[in-house]
């Protein structure tokens, strides 16, 4: 057992918001998965100090929890109108998680057309169908070859649907090298994802969710129809959205109005709008 602390950190609208799905809040406390290691995560709410059971060093989870970013500037400059405000202040210490880029690329496949839910289940039983025990009923997350090797019928009984065959199929280009995740890191942000997209199953959202969760790509500005119905309703009438108002569109204004975080900013309002609904 050890204590994490930073400023500005709250673990709950963090692990809750929706950007990472291995992780279940038990009680009081967090369980997840993270670096094929079991971890368990308890907030003192006063102190903001965090509570570690696990394996992991504590360097680990501090990058993890991108406790190297200074969120206080990362939320002054994208605090640019009253919506944006009033997200920033209810739920401030909301931050993103630097998740494994292997993990989260099939994590990200998955999430195709399906709640968290079943993500949620859909990455249990791909886990503990083809990864590693680790005990207490947790598995690892299975490793590239592993799936590669597979045909689409053998991942039947994981109830994954049309996604098996995109999975096996990611897996073999990482395994052939087709795709070199680590190169992702070392490309401006639209490069990496037309090379993401060239996956079958990765459209322009879930390749912005794979490159600001696990790529550092900041400027990444995943439009879901959470995030189309909220700028629709909150900046719909600016003029930048005059004729065809598209997801594709709503990234690129994303990027011009709220600068190269607007990552952290879609992430606050995505998850403002999920608990709220729009105001």
């Amino acid at each position: 057992m050890y204590k994490l602390f930073c400023e500005d950190f709250d673990l709950d609208y963090t692990l809750d918001c929706g950007q990472v799905f291995r992780w279940d809040k038990i009680g009081t406390w967090w369980v997840g998965v993270v670096n094929g290691s079991t971890v368990r995560l308890q907030q003192d709410r006063e102190s903001g100090e965090v509570l570690v059971d696990s394996s992991l060093p504590e360097g680990y989870l501090e990058d993890y929890f991108r406790f190297d970013d200074d969120l206080d500037d990362i939320l002054r400059r994208v605090n640019k109108d009253s919506f944006m405000d009033e997200a920033i202040r209810k739920y401030r210490g909301l931050r993103l998680i630097r998740q494994d880029p292997w993990e989260c690329l099939i994590s990200y496949m998955l999430a195709t057309a399906w709640s968290i839910p079943n993500i949620k289940r859909g990455i249990s039983l791909l886990s503990s169908t083809y990864g590693k025990e680790i005990g207490d009923g947790h598995y690892s997350f299975p490793e590239p070859e592993t799936l590669a090797s597979l045909c689409d019928g053998e991942l039947r009984n994981c109830k994954l649907g049309f996604r098996s065959n995109r999975i096996v199929k990611a897996a073999k280009h990482v395994v052939d090298g087709d795709l070199v995740l680590d190169e992702l890191f070392k490309v401006e942000y639209r490069e990496a994802k037309q090379r993401l997209m060239y996956l079958e199953g990765i459209g322009g959202k879930v390749a912005d969710c794979i490159l600001l969760f696990a790529f550092d790509k900041m400027n990444a500005f995943p439009v879901d129809t959470h995030v189309e119905k909220v700028v629709r309703h909150y900046y719909g009438d600016r003029e930048f959205f005059n004729g065809t108002v598209t997801k594709s569109k709503i990234g690129d204004w994303g990027r011009m109005y709220f600068g190269e975080y607007c990552g952290y900013a879609q992430q606050y309002f995505f998850y403002q709008k999920r608990l709220e609904g729009l105001i």
